[in-house]
């Protein structure tokens, strides 16, 4: 999956129109980044990419870019 693929997917957990995500978004900063978000977040990087994301480091995480990193996608 590229970023700009799991930008997209995010969007779409996020409830957010597909291309509004560029990774620099502060999460604190965006409402729709709630407790149902964090949930489908783990949810969907267990079903596309087989593996569990460590909840300490998803409390560390502070933007979109920091969640991109824990499921492990390519920055480019």
């Amino acid at each position: 999956m590229t970023k700009a693929e799991f930008l997209d997917a995010l969007a779409v957990i996020l409830e957010l129109p597909k291309g509004q995500l560029t990774g620099k978004e502060v999460l604190e900063e965006l409402p729709e980044w709630d407790s149902l978000a964090v949930v489908s977040f783990i949810a969907f990087v267990d079903e596309k990419f087989n593996h569990i994301i460590n909840g300490d480091r998803l409390a560390k995480a502070k933007t979109v870019d920091d969640l991109a990193v824990l499921a492990k996608i390519d920055p480019v």
